[in-house]
């Protein structure tokens, strides 16, 4: 089974599940979304930065934190409805919020991901080292209830230092699956080096950098190699190529994918 283990909500779902068709993926796992630069009429600068402008303001902290909670309650619901429209298509991953105190958190995690049979948490776009070391809240919730992958992103505006933080909070809590979305960006070869050693580290392939980074990481780790487009800002159909292209053997591309994220997910 071909599974696209990072897209985001498309509207309307029928073009999502086209897309998917188009690049012969059988499901693909669901994270929530700001801005739909799918609805955009053209791809000029103009129609694609309205578009963001949502974005831009949530990541530069323009919001209240109840404005940012309220706006990822309507992002939830959005998700599930669309996993609704094909459940068999779809699974999703649920976002929580950054700075909340342990028993909110924990709260928020029951409520609004397990109750939604979510089957991880993310994405988190931390704007800064400060929010990076607040994910650490998010761990101890994830440890002290029921165990699932993180999902964070770590290309631009994430620094390197902010890398470094994610993998300390990797040592710290070894029984949490990490996924380093976007494998680093730039600093690709320091996530490949550091995911060799920790074993609870997994490797987006949404992105990237170069086209080297997929063929290195696919030789170093094939086991923890997940394909993922990040649709609609990315194409499955090209990704799934890419992999292909680059992967050292059939095996090692059945393995990214879709066996790795259905072994991660026990699916």
């Amino acid at each position: 089974m071909i599974i696209d283990s990072h897209e985001h909500v498309m509207l309307p779902a029928a073009l999502q599940i086209k897309k998917m068709d188009e690049a012969g993926v059988d499901q693909a796992i669901l994270f929530t979304t700001t801005p739909h630069v799918e609805r955009s009429k053209s791809s000029t600068l103009d129609e694609i930065g309205r578009e963001m402008q949502a974005l831009y303001q949530l990541l530069s902290g323009s919001y209240t934190p109840q404005e940012r909670m309220d706006n990822m309650r309507g992002n939830i619901v959005d998700l599930k409805q669309a996993i609704s429209a094909a459940p068999e298509r779809f699974l999703g991953f649920g976002p929580v919020p950054l700075g909340l105190p342990d028993a909110e958190t924990e709260t928020w995690i029951d409520t609004q991901i397990t109750r939604n049979s979510f089957r991880g948490i993310g994405e988190f776009t931390p704007g800064s080292d400060v929010q990076m070391e607040q994910l650490e809240t998010i761990f101890r919730a994830v440890l002290g209830s029921q165990i699932m992958p993180i999902w964070v992103h770590t290309f631009h505006p994430v620094t390197a230092n902010g890398i470094r933080i994610l993998m300390n909070l990797c040592r710290k809590y070894p029984s949490i699956p990490v996924i380093f979305g976007h494998m680093g960006g730039a600093n690709w070869m320091d996530v490949i080096a550091f995911a060799k050693k920790q074993k609870n580290s997994y490797l987006d392939l949404s992105a990237v950098f170069i086209p080297l980074s997929v063929r290195t990481a696919l030789t170093e780790l094939p086991e923890k190699c997940l394909f993922s487009s990040d649709a609609p800002f990315g194409e499955p159909k090209l990704s799934r190529e890419l992999i292909e292209f680059v992967s050292p053997s059939a095996e090692i591309t059945e393995m990214a994918l879709g066996g790795n994220i259905a072994r991660l997910l026990e699916l």
